[in-house]
This record gives C-alpha cells, sequence and structure tokens, in this order.
C-alpha cells in the first residue's frame, strides 16, 4: 500500500534517532521498532480506517476505528489499552491526516509507552 511507504518514509525522517533500524513493509502492515523497546504495527486501510497495535514487553496495546463503541466520546476511534480496556482514544482522530496521526502517537509512545496504564496483570 503507498500510503504505508508514505507514512513510513515520514517516521524515518521525523524520528531517525528514535527508531531502532527502518520501517519495515509487510503485505499489509508496517512494523516500526522504536529504541524504547515499543514494536509499534500500523494498518491503514484509508484515513479514516486504520489499526495501530503495538507491543511493550508483555503489555499490548492499541487503537482502531471499528466502528464498535458506540458509547465512546471518539466514536468510532477507540483505544484498547494494555489493561485490557475500551476507551475514548486519547491520541488520534479519523479526520486528521494519517501521518499526523501517526507522528502523534509514535510521540506519545517515545514519552509513555503504557500512555499512562499502570495497573496490568
Amino acid at each position: 500500500m503507498s500510503l504505508h511507504l508514505e507514512l513510513g518514509s515520514a517516521i524515518e525522517h521525523v524520528f531517525p534517532d528514535d527508531i531502532d533500524g527502518p520501517v519495515e513493509h509487510k503485505q499489509d502492515v508496517m512494523i516500526v521498532r522504536l529504541n524504547n523497546g515499543v514494536t509499534l504495527e500500523v494498518r491503514y486501510a484509508a484515513a479514516d480506517a486504520y489499526s495501530l497495535r503495538w507491543v511493550y514487553g508483555e503489555a499490548e496495546s492499541g487503537i482502531d476505528t471499528a466502528p464498535l463503541h458506540h458509547g465512546l466520546a471518539t466514536f468510532p476511534n477507540h483505544f484498547h489499552d494494555a489493561a485490557n480496556r475500551i476507551v475514548a482514544d486519547p491520541i488520534t482522530r479519523p479526520d486528521v491526516p494519517p501521518a499526523d496521526n501517526l507522528q502523534r502517537l509514535v510521540r506519545a509512545l517515545l514519552d509513555d509507552p503504557m500512555l499512562g496504564i499502570r495497573d496490568i496483570g
């Protein structure tokens, strides 16, 4: 997907000292490894249809736009936190360009890979 190629180039350009090697491109996913131990998997089907999943140690989290959680203020996007809760998405917005959303997420993950969630396990 050319969007993934564009996003990968943007991440390599904006965060050259924060990524652990080049961005990897697979069939339908872009993988970004951050120097702080986060592995981020990026899937963009369209600008407003995405799945952003990351692993940090044993913790797994993600943000996506599957239209399942109508009661959240950020519907359709939502955050699956490391404690297995589904809450309003604190980072992305479907009406924002994908590169902006991804850069905001990478900055947030560099600052705090758990996005403030500590009570897991």
